[in-house]
């Protein structure tokens, strides 16, 4: 077990002495005296405001201070707010309209972080999948397969609730938008989905859940290609040399391989608002640690909870850079954040409670015997539960290189169930803003 640190704040607030000078030294002047004791009572009440507004903005303050290697230790829960109105800056920026049904492609502007370009079906017609059934070489209109194979933007909503059991692993198309709002859509037993080669992805407000490998055979993956695939690995989502992808709000469970893999120099992807749940391999950023490729990756995690019997990889990064910021994560069985092959991790106002066991505090694991100490894994704003503590290492900056679009203010980790209250699929409903 690395070693590990913990540094405290503690703030004292005394109230100022009156100044002390000839001029009220007697009672030749009883008005400027009670001016003075006023004007000392006043700067005292200002100086507690001043103490409770750095408490109530920047929370975990008053409880830990950055040291420059690690640190750990525990803290009190906040409570929730009434009917978990506080929103996150995605959510804000669409669920308080009533008209978000007629008005769904405002969701394509709400993105942050690598992702935040990602268009989807934004400047597409509108595709209503009417029908469940699935035929990966030649699917019917109103399938969900049907709609993610054209060449042509558009924005997928469903009619109604569904469970979609694929046949063969889903291959989707460029500028293309899954909006499960308004419906309780899962996919589910059986290969799910997979984003390759393309770009322009938002996938959104979906269970996908009990996915299996697919079977070597015929899919269809546009309208003009039928291939012979040799079986997907049985991951919920798989991105596989893809940009601009954004995946909002869903919730994903029990799969054969991992949830979500960000693989083959994949970059510009936010995870963000998602329910992970059961399983072990939960995320994998990059291929394996030779593939060169993959250090141009560019990953944003970001208002996810990380539920009940998740084991490893929230995320597991190689080579390339992940900013990790205001998730919740309810323990884990081995490890947090993990990686290999010098990738660079900013781990930002995340709300870490460790497990029981004395062994399992630590947040971080490195596949490294040796040099992991030059990597670039950060700490700033996180709490730490439980006795949970993040060990740090390397020199220089790890700031994400955002575009002014791209950039948000990371809250501090006292914040976070508040941001991550509602994450996973939303119940909306049509004509009501959809805050429950």
């Amino acid at each position: 077990m690395q070693a590990h640190t913990t540094t405290r704040i503690r703030i004292y607030v005394q109230p100022l002495p009156l100044p002390r000078s000839a001029n009220f030294a007697g009672t030749q002047h009883p008005n400027i005296l009670i001016m003075a004791a006023l004007f000392s009572l006043s700067l005292s009440y200002l100086s507690l405001l001043l103490v409770w507004w750095a408490a109530t903005a920047s929370p975990a303050l008053s409880y830990y201070k950055e040291s420059p290697y690690s640190y750990g230790g525990t803290s009190p829960t906040p409570s929730r707010p009434p009917n978990n109105k506080m929103m996150n800056v995605i959510d804000g920026c669409w669920r308080k309209d009533p008209n978000w049904a007629t008005n769904r492609r405002k969701l394509a502007d709400c993105a942050i972080g690598f992702g935040k370009y990602a268009l989807g079906g934004k400047l597409g017609a509108t595709y209503v999948v009417t029908d469940a059934s699935d035929d990966p070489a030649n699917p019917k209109p109103g399938t969900l397969r049907y709609g993610v194979i054209q060449t042509q933007p558009l924005w997928i909503v469903f009619a109604g609730d569904m469970v979609i059991q694929l046949k063969n692993e889903l291959i989707m198309t460029s500028f293309k938008t899954i909006d499960g709002r308004g419906a309780r859509v899962e996919i589910a037993y059986g290969p799910c989905i997979t984003i390759q080669y393309v770009t322009h992805v938002i996938i959104h407000g979906i269970s996908i859940h009990h996915c299996t490998p697919g079977k070597p055979g015929l899919v269809r993956s546009s309208t003009t290609h039928l291939g012979h695939r040799q079986g997907s690995d049985g991951d919920a989502i798989s991105v596989f040399g893809s940009s601009n992808v954004w995946i909002d709000h869903c919730s994903l469970s029990h799969c054969y391989d991992g949830l979500i893999d960000v693989i083959h120099a994949s970059t510009a992807v936010t995870i963000s608002n998602n329910y992970f749940s059961n399983h072990d391999k939960v995320m994998l950023f990059g291929h394996r640690d030779s593939f060169v490729a993959d250090k141009a990756m560019k990953v944003t995690v970001v208002f996810n909870h990380f539920g009940e019997g998740l084991v490893q990889r929230m995320p597991r990064v190689r080579l390339g850079y992940a900013h990790v910021a205001n998730n919740m994560y309810d323990q884990w069985e081995m490890y947090a954040i993990g990686g290999s092959a010098n990738p660079t991790i900013l781990s930002q106002g995340n709300y870490f409670q460790a497990p029981s066991a004395s062994d399992l505090k630590q947040v971080t694991k490195r596949e490294a015997k040796s040099g992991w100490k030059n990597w670039k894994w950060r700490s700033s704003k996180d709490l730490f539960l439980e006795g949970a503590y993040f060990v740090q290492s390397g020199w220089g900056t790890v700031r994400p290189s955002y575009t002014a679009d791209q950039a948000f203010s990371a809250a501090e980790g006292m914040m976070v169930p508040f941001l991550t209250a509602d994450a996973g699929p939303l119940n909306c409903v049509s004509r009501r803003p959809c805050t429950t």
